[in-house]
């Protein structure tokens, strides 16, 4: 964790606190007695040019007169002052700071000049800073309290990072009384410099933290922070709250911290396909954290609910019904248990009704058989205090049976005064407690999601599907011709053009300039036709009188065009009219109409929505919204979480509408967002979809110009799997192998790999006697963001399965510049040109991202690696710290 380039900024060993004074009224003079009383063992030196001693501290009129050269600068003084101190820390060789300073772009126009100011000086002297308004950091384990909150927190293992200082206060006081500690309090405010992004990569391999809690308002780098927050929840579970979920709320998250909000459904989209579960009120924020600070981890969403009163278990099957938590159908084994242990008037059924006058001895049993029942993942236990009852014999039962299984175990005693001391068991021993059933089941529901959700972060969608190649130059010169005449809403024939380049079945489209050739197309084309207006700038047609349908003669087709013109004049005069469009009147009796579409947020760049279509669309409010790219699970789960899903299905007379069909369109128009960076909309409304398959009605396309990327996905904020990389190559031997990008689901194929080399090899390449990998490890090796980093693993077909014959990799480094390798080839396969060959292929990758230098470590015994890389063009010195190792690096 040392080497983490934030760990001065995040565990300082020595802070300069600017504007430090002896009022406790201060927001500087709070922070400097909190440093001073918290337990910090380094030096925390008091910068202030009023005070030459302060409380019995010699203090420092500038950051020049500093004794040494601080890891951290605290800056609390007036906006105006905070670029000279940062220039004056720049000149000291300060290289990390907090400005918790307010007066910045919440004030709106002179406080983001200030807030550019110190940016820009920071960027000049290479400062990375959190804040400006900001409550500052917390490190409980180091003693460290940089804020003016009152109070240190516990040492614990959740960090806590909010864009809110106020909300940190809130859940410190909450935490405190409730027993809860943690590894980091990190108050970004404004995020001017550092953001979500780069503090969630540290948090991810902090070793004292296990989970991690988020208050976001808004984002500024959706890449970096979609990036980190996959990266960190395959590692830690993350539990994030988002405000500004609507309009108004989003207004007001942005005039505090200046940050684009994003649409509420987008960063919905996100969470899902990050791996992380998304509250919605602080109160449920704090029940997940007293639960993520037990370590509770479900694997499913099925709930057992052992209870010794019926109300009560009424009361939360009704909230797990409502939201989404599947009560789990106890197996036969299970009830056969249940029936020996509890009295012949107990409910026979979840929810499990103990009987009123239950005792730890049956408490004990039920939760034991619920608990052992494979077809339950986690068990909610509750306990109302009646008559006969013994709430702390029952509770410290229920601690009992806690001891002896995997499976989250939480409780809810109802009451006060006579389940308080049951309450305290479960504090002490760490399982989650609750006064009512309502936030007991949220908890679990909020918990158990995340388990749902890493299902969703495990796919890694390839840009391309596996159907025909689509015609991505043809669709291109479509879209690069309309941006030429200055226009950026493409026609329906256009519109319709591009689909069927991506093989999205379409309606047959003529156009008609005149009410004769109308006639004369219908004649052709076979009645019955509809027609509708053609102009850019009208979108919903049917609004302005600009759709017939039915159209079963040449008269009733002349008269529609006259009449149509007239109409459509009449209700928009200043839209201009370029005549109509001709269709076949589509005969599906069975279709459904749906809609597909596609809208790219400020934030998080483009998403792909699903939902009910028609003229009805924006009345239904059906939809569901992903990130692109798509893969079959990620389309189904899309169509899946919508109302119209339910009417897909075979229905009365209706046959099932063919799903397949659906997904596959759904996939195209993934590919179109993936190739076609100019698609800032799309809608296909109605997409007719039955039995037989189904057909665009309509479409519609708004397309922006854009200018050229380095990256090809930089528009997306999930990067797509690479397929475009993958190659064929032979060995000198003969072998023919693949070259590809790693995937998730090479974690088995990684591990057997990592077993299969010699204990030379192993510690050539880890610089350690690693056996195998950590899951950890695993995890971190297989699930990479292509974006930020490459591993490309060559493979070859062996006894019908892959093997992986060697990897190499890279990844970047913070300045963005340069880049990190490592590479590693099986000891049976040394010799054949593969270490030289992936080097190759990994360099030219680098200089496509704007890599500029890679460099990596390399052990002084490793001859072969350093004679190798002396080939490839690479520099070698002895490491200024430890000459048993090399430091090789060359120009890309």
């Amino acid at each position: 964790m040392s080497s983490h380039y934030l760990h001065p900024l995040l565990s300082p060993r020595s802070v300069a606190v600017f504007g430090a004074s002896a009022r406790e009224d201060s927001v500087a003079g709070v922070i400097y007695a909190n440093l001073r009383k918290s337990g910090f063992t380094g030096p925390v030196y008091p910068v202030n040019p009023k005070y030459e001693i302060l409380l019995g501290e010699k203090c420092y009129a500038n950051a020049s007169d500093l004794p040494e050269t601080p890891d951290l600068a605290i800056i609390a003084t007036p906006a105006p002052t905070v670029a000279g101190i940062m220039d004056e820390c720049g000149k000291r060789g300060v290289r990390n700071a907090v400005v918790l300073s307010a007066g910045f772009r919440e004030i709106g126009a002179p406080g983001i000049v200030l807030e550019e100011a110190i940016a820009s000086m920071a960027k000049k002297h290479g400062i990375r800073f959190i804040g400006p308004n900001c409550l500052g950091i917390q490190r409980p384990s180091i003693g460290l309290n940089a804020t003016f909150a009152l109070g240190t927190a516990l040492p614990g293992d959740l960090a806590l990072v909010s864009q809110s200082g106020a909300l940190c206060t809130a859940m410190l006081d909450w935490a405190e009384s409730n027993g809860i500690g943690f590894s980091s309090v990190i108050s970004t405010g404004a995020s001017a410099d550092l953001d979500f992004g780069e503090i969630l990569d540290y948090l991810a391999y902090d070793p004292r933290t296990k989970g991690i809690l988020l208050y976001i308002e808004g984002i500024r780098d959706a890449r970096r922070f979609m990036s980190a927050l996959r990266a960190v929840s395959r590692l830690k579970p993350i539990v994030m709250i988002k405000v500004g979920r609507h309009e108004a709320g989003s207004k007001a998250a942005q005039s505090h911290t200046g940050a684009l909000a994003g649409s509420d459904a987008v960063f919905d989209a996100l969470v899902r396909r990050a791996g992380v579960v998304r509250v919605k009120t602080i109160m449920q924020l704090f029940a997940c954290a007293r639960a993520l600070s037990t370590h509770i981890k479900p694997t499913g969403n099925r709930l057992a609910i052992v209870t010794n009163g019926g109300g009560p278990g009424v009361m939360a099957t009704d909230l797990a019904m409502d939201v989404g938590v599947r009560l789990a159908e106890l197996s036969a084994p299970t009830m056969e248990k249940l029936n020996q242990a509890l009295p012949p008037t107990w409910s026979h059924g979840n929810p499990v009704d103990i009987i009123g006058d239950a005792g730890a001895a049956r408490y004990q049993a039920a939760l034991e058989a619920c608990l052992a029942d494979p077809g339950v993942d986690g068990v909610l236990a509750m306990l109302t205090p009646q008559a006969m009852t013994k709430p702390t014999e029952a509770a410290q039962a229920v601690v009992e049976v806690a001891k002896q299984s995997n499976k989250p175990l939480l409780s809810c005693w109802m009451g006060e005064s006579q389940v308080a001391e049951g309450r305290t068991l479960f504090k002490e021993a760490g399982i989650p407690y609750f006064t009512t059933p309502e936030p007991a089941v949220e908890v679990f529901s909020y918990l158990s999601a995340f388990y749902e959700n890493q299902r969703l972060l495990m796919q890694t969608p390839a840009s391309l599907s596996h159907q025909a190649e689509p015609d991505i130059e043809g669709a291109r010169l479509i879209v690069e011709s309309a941006l030429a005449q200055g226009r950026h809403t493409l026609t329906e024939v256009e519109s319709k053009a591009l689909l069927s380049a991506f093989h999205i079945p379409v309606a047959q489209t003529l156009i008609a300039r005149e009410a004769t050739e109308a006639m004369l197309m219908a004649q052709q084309m076979g009645f019955p036709v509809v027609m509708k207006i053609n102009s850019q700038q009208i979108s919903h047609k049917s609004d302005v009188g600009g759709v017939r349908l039915g159209l079963s003669s040449g008269q009733a087709v002349r008269a529609a065009f006259m009449g149509m013109m007239t109409e459509v004049h009449k209700h928009q005069p200043d839209a201009k009219l370029d005549g109509v469009v001709i269709e076949p009147m589509i005969s599906r009796p069975n279709a459904r109409e749906v809609l597909i579409g596609v809208a790219t947020d400020p934030v998080l760049g483009p998403v792909i929505m699903f939902g009910a279509g028609g003229v009805d669309v924006e009345a239904m409010q059906d939809r569901a919204v992903a990130l692109p790219p798509l893969n079959h699970f990620l389309a189904d789960d899309l169509i899946k979480r919508t109302r119209v899903h339910k009417l897909l299905g075979k229905f009365r007379n209706r046959p099932a509408a063919n799903i397949e069909a659906l997904e596959k369109i759904l996939l195209r128009v993934s590919e179109m967002v993936c190739a076609l960076p100019w698609l800032e909309e799309l809608d296909i409304n109605p997409l007719l979809v039955d039995e037989h398959g189904a057909l665009a009605a309509d479409a519609r396309i708004i397309i922006r110009p854009r200018p050229p990327a380095a990256d090809r996905y930089s528009h997306m904020a999930i990067h797509p799997y690479p397929a475009h990389l993958v190659t064929q190559w032979q060995l000198p031997n003969g072998v023919d192998v693949t070259i590809r990008p790693i995937r998730p689901e090479d974690a088995e194929m990684t591990q057997e790999f990592v077993r299969g080399l010699s204990a030379e090899t192993k510690y050539f390449r880890y610089m350690d006697a690693v056996q195998e990998l950590s899951p950890a490890m695993l995890v971190r090796l297989t699930q990479i963001d292509y974006d930020r980093e490459m591993a490309l693993l060559v493979v070859a077909e062996q006894e019908g399965k892959q093997v992986e014959l060697g990897v190499a990799r890279y990844a970047v480094n913070p300045d963005g510049l340069s880049c990190e390798f490592a590479v590693v080839v099986e000891d049976h396969w040394q010799h054949q040109g593969i270490a030289h060959k992936l080097m190759d292929v990994l360099m030219d990758l680098a200089r496509t991202k704007g890599l500029r230098r890679i460099e990596g470590e390399v052990l002084k015994s490793n001859t072969r690696m350093l004679k190798l890389c002396a080939g490839l063009g690479f520099k070698a010195e002895t490491h200024p710290e430890d000459d048993a190792v090399k430091l090789i690096s060359r120009e890309l």
